[in-house]
């Protein structure tokens, strides 16, 4: 049974109120506040809605298909996202994405054959113990954006908890209750902020025990997740990628984004936190670059035989899948590819997140081009990041040291430190951009900007170096002193990091501490977290590991902590206090206790699993 849309109510007095409702919700929005035109044309959805053939769902054919999640925390407001659709299944156009549109737009469409009924949503935020709304709205939602509604709570109180909920329109089915966060105000003096970092997700290759375990704990204030959120692949086996083959159209991105939206842990994380989040190279393809990647180039033969689609194209549509099914903020309505951006946590500290992938990196390891990278990966030319995000960059730490922020912390994707691995230097990381990594040493030591923390994935393990300009300034190893800052970098969620057993996994990660005058702690087997805790006096990273992703469990394994005493711009020692659970750390020793945390029950137990990854 089906309801006109419109039903006594003259066309014209209704259509303005229809088109705000539309403007409220983000996902309609143009790439920019300028250039009006290169939005969805919202008059247009507006009239199609009031057609007489316009027919809307009824509440009971409707479902909040994904759960809620919001982000992008400001003072005073916050990105609530939802979506609520008559199927779990993503629209199949490729119209927007399509002819004329603007590159990357985040929506388009003039000609797009969309659905003429739309799904009305309101949203309300309200105080955890109150029903009553301190911001609310409504906004629809229809196929064009793949059902998807991102809107903006505005008027909220700063670094405050708040309730929020959706319900369709005209009836009581309502979405989960989500819980949020506001950020702090930026000259606010904050006790403490703990933010949990994640990265490297891949749905085939495991369960999603780490977001569970943190979300159960509830000790942070906001997650962060560096990366490979969502990975492009076609891997088979009990949790095989869907859709069953690798991604090239909006609708395989929008398909593998509501995959990854449809685990239990991942929707109670984004449930309960406010997430701040950017992409790493797997959101598109692997090993990316602004010309293509390990599995797709810019040539007539890679176009012919890896998927008859563009480097661009399949960029284009990888990123609009992103900001469709993520909660977050298109930050500069002018530069539409762009992630980076800085959020600042009273005078605590600013994190400061950026992107090494995909806004204008210089070419990277493709698999069959290392050697050459071997020979430019010291050229000045190439960057990471491209010159406006690299000056941006430089920018944002001079202005947070100005303005009296006790630290800054860097989200980025990829290893920073000067680590050698067992086959050399990695070409894909900071190690192949070599200019760009002395460039950023080199502004942290002439402007004297302290307490900096470099946050990084990717890799699948577990890194943490003391930062330092090797050759080029003075640097103890032993005592830390002459360092610059200090890197956390995080195992995957989910992803392969080593291969085999335990104990070999501690061989390699002590000839790894070994080979590197800064690395201080490795471990490669664990798969996990880290929680960061950031107080005006010092700043403390907890790593906890998942004994095993083959199964959904709720173990979670404290692995080692680490301090950095604000002002010292170096890991306190002895590091770790000596003793870690995991892995090899230098100048201490490993205790492997096995003692670990049931996050559903609170009970300890001396826990082992024998298998760490699914096998196809």
């Amino acid at each position: 049974m089906v309801k006109l849309v419109v039903l006594g109510l003259a066309t014209e007095l209704l259509a303005p109120l229809v088109a705000a409702t539309f403007d409220g919700n983000i996902n309609y929005a143009s790439p920019s506040r300028r250039h009006s035109s290169l939005g969805i044309d919202v008059p247009r959805v507006s009239r199609r809605s009031l057609k007489r053939s316009a027919v809307a769902y009824e509440a009971d054919e409707l479902d909040f298909t994904h759960g809620v999640a919001s982000g992008d925390p400001f003072p005073d407001s916050v990105i609530l996202w939802t979506r609520v659709a008559p199927s779990l299944e993503s629209d199949s156009s490729n119209v927007t994405v399509e002819g004329t549109v603007p590159m990357y737009n985040h929506d388009t469409e003039t000609y797009i054959k969309a659905d003429p009924a739309p799904v009305c949503a309101e949203w309300k935020v309200f105080l955890n113990g109150s029903q009553e709304a301190v911001s609310s709205g409504q906004a629809y939602t229809t196929s064009d954006i793949d059902y998807t509604i991102k809107v903006e709570a505005t008027g909220l109180q700063p670094f405050t908890t708040y309730n929020y909920q959706f319900t369709i329109c005209g009836s009581s089915k309502t979405s989960p209750v989500g819980r949020t966060k506001t950020a702090p105000l930026a000259d606010a003096d904050v006790p403490e902020v703990k933010f949990a970092v994640f990265s490297c997700s891949n749905y085939p290759n495991g369960y999603f025990n780490a977001y569970g375990n943190a979300a159960r704990k509830d000790e942070q204030d906001y997650f962060v997740h560096l990366g490979d959120y969502i990975y492009e692949g076609n891997a088979k086996g009990e949790r095989a990628h869907n859709p069953p083959a690798y991604l090239f159209s909006l609708h395989d991105y929008r398909t593998r984004h509501g995959q990854y939206r449809s685990d239990p842990d991942l929707q109670l994380a984004s449930q309960n936190f406010a997430w701040i989040a950017t992409w790493d190279d797997h959101e598109v393809s692997n090993n990316g670059y602004r010309d293509g990647s390990s599995a797709l180039n810019n040539t007539e033969e890679s176009f012919l035989n890896d998927g008859r689609v563009s480097v661009d194209q399949r960029k284009m549509n990888a990123v609009r899948a992103y900001f469709e099914w993520m909660p977050i903020r298109q930050i500069d309505l002018d530069d539409n590819l762009r992630v980076w951006r800085s959020f600042q946590m009273g005078n605590l500290l600013d994190l400061i997140i950026l992107d090494t992938r995909n806004y204008d990196r210089s070419i990277t390891s493709l698999d069959w081009n290392d050697d050459y990278i071997d020979m430019i990966r010291n050229d000045a030319s190439r960057s990471l990041m491209g010159s406006h995000q690299e000056n941006w960059f430089y920018n944002q730490l001079s202005k947070s040291s100005d303005r009296g922020a006790t630290w800054r912390i860097i989200g980025n994707q990829i290893v920073f430190s000067h680590i050698v691995e067992s086959y050399g230097f990695s070409g894909d990381n900071w190690n192949g951009y070599i200019a760009n990594r002395n460039r950023t040493l080199k502004h942290l030591y002439d402007n004297n900007i302290s307490n900096t923390i470099f946050l990084a994935g990717d890799s699948h393990q577990n890194w943490v170096s003391d930062l330092a300009w090797l050759d080029e300034k003075p640097y103890d190893h032993t005592t830390g002193e002459g360092a610059i800052g200090v890197e956390f970098a995080g195992t995957a969620v989910s992803s392969t990091g080593f291969s085999g057993k335990i104990a070999p996994a501690r061989t390699e990660a002590e000839e790894l501490v070994n080979g590197n005058t800064v690395l201080q702690w490795q471990d490669g087997y664990y798969r996990g977290y880290f929680i960061l805790s950031v107080t005006p006096e010092k700043l403390e990273a907890q790593y906890f590991g998942s004994p095993s992703v083959a199964s959904r469990n709720s173990w979670d394994l404290p692995l080692a902590n680490f301090t950095v005493v604000a002002g010292e711009n170096k890991l306190s020692r002895p590091v770790a206090g000596g003793v870690v659970e995991a892995g090899f750390l230098r100048g201490g020793e490993t205790n492997p206790t096995n003692v670990t945390l049931n996050t559903d029950t609170w009970q300890w137990d001396y826990v082992g699993y024998e298998q760490m990854y699914i096998t196809a």
